[in-house]
């Protein structure tokens, strides 16, 4: 349910700025969800807040300023999905292949999800809330939203994660409440698929998990297999953006450290800010030149104790500044 208290006059510029800035971070948050890259969300935020500033003398306050907000915001994403390619996850494009480096293609015509930290769409408020809504920053749920046509996945998060009601929705987007709710309909069903839902909770990682990567870190940076064969799920998970290969399964996974991937060896691990709800480290790999050289931002999912999920995005250049990681470490 929408709750925001009408504006029934306009207010003067610092006010209005005030106004619009502190809902900066949920409507991140939204465009995220929508476009799955930290970086258009940003860009999609900014010019709903441009066409706002601009557009407040035809604001007459019979709607709440938030709801304004997400109507311009919802309109700012669809346009900038109009036209192109899903974002995607190398599970969107087929079953896990055998760990050899024939397997190991760049898609560079492909548009991939990006990471995003928590302190740019991270949730605030009521616990019991922030729990679901973390969720809904997950990985695997954002890329399960990709697969929805956009006014599809407008409506899913509006309706199953902001909980608006289907009339409000229907306002936002300029049609029927029957309209939203057949696209909710078939929304879930597609969500469903994917096994992920937006009623899903995910706990924070403290304790016995926090423990957990403080030894994952120190065995990955040892390369220790045993150390690494009690952390990591057998039936696990590891990808590598923008490379396509995905691998199944701890053996494979190993395989591939091991074998391909070996060159990762001696690596240095730097904690940083969350990732889409999850723990995330910075990844430096010995330098030729001395010191150590980004390799890859590692997304950890930990389940029942265990690490269960491993992604590696390599875009290093544009994600090591967003997470606040620097450029390269000294010896």
């Amino acid at each position: 349910m929408v709750q925001e208290s009408s504006t029934a006059a306009t207010p003067a510029s610092g006010e209005l700025e005030l106004q619009l800035e502190q809902h900066r971070r949920e409507l991140t948050a939204y465009c995220y969800r929508m476009l799955a890259s930290p970086f258009e969300a940003e860009d999609a935020v900014q010019e709903t807040l441009i066409r706002a500033w601009r557009g407040i003398d035809r604001f007459e306050g019979r709607a709440a300023l938030r709801s304004w907000l997400y109507r311009i915001a919802t309109n700012v994403c669809l346009d900038m999905l109009s036209g192109r390619e899903r974002r995607a996850l190398p599970m969107d494009f087929g079953p896990a292949r055998e760990p050899i480096e024939a397997n190991l293609n760049a898609l560079p015509e492909v548009t991939w999800i990006q990471p995003a930290p928590d302190r740019l769409v991270g949730p605030e408020g009521d616990p019991a809330e922030v729990a679901v809504a973390r969720e809904t920053i997950r990985l695997a749920f954002v890329a399960a939203l990709q697969h929805l046509p956009p006014r599809q996945r407008a409506v899913l998060i509006l309706c199953e994660v902001l909980r608006w009601q289907a009339t409000e929705v229907a306002e936002l987007l300029e049609t029927s409440v029957a309209s939203v709710n057949s696209a909710l309909q078939r929304a879930r069903a597609t969500l469903e698929a994917s096994n992920v839902s937006a009623a899903d909770t995910a706990p924070e990682v403290e304790g016995a998990d926090a423990e957990l990567l403080a030894r994952y870190v120190a065995a990955f940076e040892k390369y220790d297999l045993d150390a690494l064969t009690s952390l990591i799920q057998e039936d696990a998970t590891q990808s590598m953006p923008p490379y396509d290969l995905w691998l199944r399964g701890r053996d494979d996974i190993f395989e591939w450290w091991f074998g391909p991937g070996a060159g990762c060896r001696g690596s240095r691990l730097v904690p940083t800010l969350a990732a889409n709800g999850s723990s995330a480290y910075g990844q430096y790999k010995p330098s030729p030149d001395g010191g150590y050289e980004p390799w890859a931002l590692q997304v950890l999912e930990v389940q029942a104790g265990r690490i269960a999920e491993l992604t590696f995005f390599l875009e290093t250049d544009t994600l090591f500044p967003l997470f606040g990681l620097p450029a390269r470490l000294d010896t």
